[in-house]
C-alpha cells in the first residue's frame, strides 16, 4: 500500500491509499474540532443533520437514490470523542471504476462529489438548518443520550471517565447534553456549523486503485475552493506529567442484577515509544484470553464474568472494566489490585510475554484487511504526529523486552474506582 499525503490547504490534508487489494473506493472526510462543554452537543447534533440533506441531495431519500445510481454505494457519517477532541466522520464507499459494466463510468467522481457537498454544503432553509430536520434530530439525540443508560458495562465506563475528567474536556460525553438542546436553533446552529467549518481539522482520505489526478479532482471542487486556510482548532495528544494522588472511590447505584466495577488506570509516559510498550503491558494485564485478569479473576477465582482491560494512547490511560456478582466486590478489587502488583513485581513470564506479543501482532496485521481500519490508523497516525508502517508497528512489538514492560508497570497508578450496584 503506497500512502501520499499533502496539505492542500494549511490546516486540510489529502491523504492517498492507493491500493489494489479491494474492489471497491473508500472516500472519507473528518473534521476535528476541540471539545468543550459549550459545543460537544452542537458537534453531536450536526453530525446528525448533516446526514439529512446537502445543498444538491436535499433529503435522505435524496441521498439515497444517488447511492443507489452508484451501483449500491453506501454513505455512513457520525461522531467520536478522539483524546480531548470531537470528530465527525464521513464515508462513501463504492465499487471501484475498473470494476464497472460501463467502461466510462466515473463513480469516483460523483462520490467525492457527493461526500464533499454533504459534509460542506448542508441543505439551508431562512438562513438556518431546516426546522423540521432540526426537531427530528433534536428528538433523535435526546433518546441517545437517554439511553446512556442501558449499556451498565459502557455506562460504569463513561461514569469512571467523567469522574477521573471532572470538569476537563475528557469528561464530557460525546453525544452532548440534553439541557442544552432548548438553547439550539437552525440559525444558531448553522452559525456555529461554519466556524466549525472553518476552525477545524480537516482530513480527506480516499483508499482504492486511485488513478493519479483524483487529488486535482478534489482540490478542484468548489466546495473545497470554498474552504479557509486555518491553524486548526483542535488538540494534539502529549505526554503530559500525571499526579500520582489518592485513589478515588465512586459508589453508585442504580437497579441492575450485576454489579459494574471500573477501574481507571493513569500511565505517566514520557516518550512515544513507551505507547507500544504499554500496549503489551496491558494485553498482559487484562488485554487478552491469556492475561491476569482473564486467567486468575475470572477463570480460576470465578469472581467475574467479564475481566479485562483496554488501553486508550490518546490520554495514557486503562481501564479494568469486570462483570460482579455486588457481595463479591471486596474480594473482586483485591485481587484485581494484586494483579496490578504482581505487575510491577516482575511476576510474568517469558512465555506470556511471548504469547500476548503473538496476540498483539496478529490483531496489527488485520489493519490492512479493511479499508475503513486501514484509514483510521492512518488518520490516528496524523492526530498523534507519529508515522509507522505496519511492518515496522510488527517489528517494534517482536523487539519488547521484559524490562519495558516492567518498566510501564510502575508507571502505572490507580486514579479512580467506579462501582455501580444496586
Amino acid at each position: 500500500m503506497e500512502q501520499n499525503v499533502n496539505e492542500i490547504k494549511k490546516g486540510i490534508k489529502v491523504h492517498i491509499l492507493n491500493t489494489d487489494k479491494f474492489k471497491t473506493n473508500l472516500f472519507a472526510i473528518f473534521l476535528t474540532k476541540k471539545i468543550n462543554r459549550e459545543n460537544v452537543t452542537k458537534n453531536a447534533l450536526i453530525s446528525l443533520l448533516l446526514r439529512r440533506g446537502s445543498k444538491t441531495m436535499n433529503s435522505q431519500e435524496e441521498i439515497s437514490k444517488k447511492m443507489e445510481e452508484l451501483y449500491g454505494a453506501s454513505f455512513d457519517c457520525g461522531i467520536d470523542k478522539t483524546g480531548d477532541n470531537q470528530v465527525l466522520k464521513f464515508y462513501i464507499e463504492s465499487i471501484n471504476d475498473n470494476y464497472l459494466p460501463n467502461v466510462n463510468e466515473n463513480t469516483l467522481k460523483t462520490i467525492i462529489e457527493s461526500l464533499l457537498d454533504i459534509a460542506f454544503n448542508p441543505y439551508i432553509e431562512n438562513e438556518g438548518f431546516k426546522q423540521e430536520y432540526l426537531e427530528q434530530e433534536k428528538n433523535n439525540l435526546k433518546r441517545k443520550i437517554e439511553a446512556k443508560k442501558d449499556n451498565k458495562a459502557r455506562y460504569a465506563i463513561e461514569r469512571c471517565t467523567e469522574e477521573m475528567y471532572k470538569d476537563k474536556p475528557f469528561g464530557l460525553y460525546k453525544f452532548g447534553y440534553i439541557e442544552d438542546l432548548d438553547k439550539i436553533d437552525g440559525k444558531n446552529l448553522y452559525e456555529y456549523y461554519k466556524e466549525l467549518i472553518n476552525t477545524c481539522k480537516i482530513d480527506i482520505f480516499l483508499s482504492g486503485n486511485i488513478s493519479k489526478d483524483v487529488e486535482k479532482l478534489i482540490e478542484d471542487n468548489e466546495n473545497v475552493k470554498s474552504l479557509k486556510e486555518r491553524t486548526p482548532d483542535c488538540v494534539f495528544p502529549t505526554n503530559e506529567e500525571k499526579e500520582v494522588k489518592e485513589e478515588n472511590i465512586v459508589t453508585e447505584k442504580m437497579d441492575v442484577s450485576q454489579g459494574k466495577l471500573v477501574i481507571g488506570l493513569d500511565v505517566n509516559l514520557s516518550n512515544d515509544k513507551q505507547k507500544y510498550f504499554t500496549l503489551l503491558y496491558n494485553s498482559l494485564l487484562g488485554g487478552s484470553a491469556n492475561s491476569k485478569l482473564f486467567q486468575n479473576v475470572r477463570e480460576k477465582a470465578n469472581l467475574a464474568y467479564v475481566a479485562s482491560s483496554s488501553y486508550l494512547r490518546y490520554k495514557n490511560i486503562i481501564f479494568i472494566n469486570s462483570g460482579i456478582e455486588i457481595s463479591n466486590y471486596e474480594k473482586a478489587l483485591k485481587l484485581i489490585k494484586e494483579q496490578i502488583e504482581d505487575m510491577k513485581q516482575g511476576k510474568f513470564t517469558d512465555e506470556e510475554i511471548e504469547d500476548n506479543k503473538k496476540g498483539v501482532i496478529s490483531a496489527i496485521k488485520t489493519i490492512g484487511d479493511e479499508q475503513d481500519t486501514e484509514v483510521i490508523y492512518y488518520f490516528g497516525q496524523e492526530l498523534t504526529g507519529v508515522s509507522v508502517s505496519v511492518d515496522d508497528y510488527v517489528k517494534i512489538i517482536e523487539n519488547i523486552k521484559k524490562e519495558d514492560i516492567l518498566d510501564i508497570a510502575n508507571r502505572v497508578s490507580i486514579n479512580t474506582i467506579y462501582f455501580l450496584r444496586d
